[in-house]
């Protein structure tokens, strides 16, 4: 895999972070505009763009768990964060709840799947089973397997959760962590290629167009802690704020 020079490397957390958001929410209104699995070559490219953004969201999951000074603390936030984002991810996705799915709970009202946060969360749960040193090896394994049954109901089902912790497990082994990352995707992928759609098993695998992104990361947040600050909390804002907005416009 290509190594990049430190003083190439141009991207903080900070922009990262925009990048994934701007890709989601093309991905997202996409999904409303050409519902279902459409065969639109403009269609096809956003969903493609859009498969950037969870590789990005599992990295700084990562991070996070490795640079806070607080780790209960930021699963607390995560968890609150997953069951806030809930109802808005019901309301934006319910208009395509009658195309084919292999995600249980899938179809339904209020326990219906829920979002790709709730993987993530998962994704830090195993992280800090990981790095446990109060829980044996082999009880280590067995807590993983259920929790990736726990995250399965969620986008990206238990995909999501395991990329947080190949991302966090081989912190500082970019090339591992990239493997691994495809290695789980594709799993997905071959899911929904032999399952539910072809071509948009295919398009599962647009995540390596995060690869060349996250090797651009510099380690660093930003140069402004005001800005900082505000990016720390906008996801969180942002995240199940534009899910509402866009349900509301397609529900009224």
């Amino acid at each position: 895999m290509l190594i990049v020079k430190e003083e190439h490397k141009i991207f903080d957390s900070n922009i990262l972070k925009l990048i994934a958001i701007i890709a989601m929410t093309l991905d997202h209104i996409t999904w409303q505009v050409f519902s279902g699995y459409s065969t639109n070559t403009f269609a096809i490219i956003l969903h493609i763009i859009g498969r950037i953004t969870c590789p990005i969201m599992c990295f700084f999951i990562a991070e996070g768990f490795h640079y806070t000074h607080d780790i209960k603390k930021y699963t607390r936030r995560l968890f609150i964060f997953a069951l806030i984002s809930h109802i808005p991810y019901i309301l934006c996705s319910n208009n395509y709840v009658d195309y084919r799915s292999f995600i249980p709970f899938y179809y339904g009202s209020i326990f219906n799947q829920t979002s790709v946060i709730w993987s993530l969360f998962i994704g830090l749960l195993m992280l800090r089973i990981s790095y446990s040193n109060r829980i044996k090896t082999i009880w280590k394994y067995v807590l993983i397997l259920l929790l990736c049954v726990v995250s399965f109901p969620s986008d990206w089902s238990c995909i999501a959760s395991l990329v947080v912790l190949a991302f966090g497990t081989n912190r500082g082994n970019f090339k591992k962590q990239m493997l691994l990352m495809i290695f789980y995707v594709a799993l997905y992928a071959l899911v929904y290629f032999f399952f539910l759609d072809k071509v948009y098993g295919l398009i599962q695998m647009g995540v390596i167009l995060s690869i060349p992104l996250l090797m651009l990361y510099n380690g660093k947040r930003g140069r402004n802690p005001k800005v900082n600050k505000f990016m720390k909390w906008f996801f969180y804002i942002y995240y199940p704020l534009h899910l509402l907005i866009i349900g509301l416009i397609v529900h009224l």
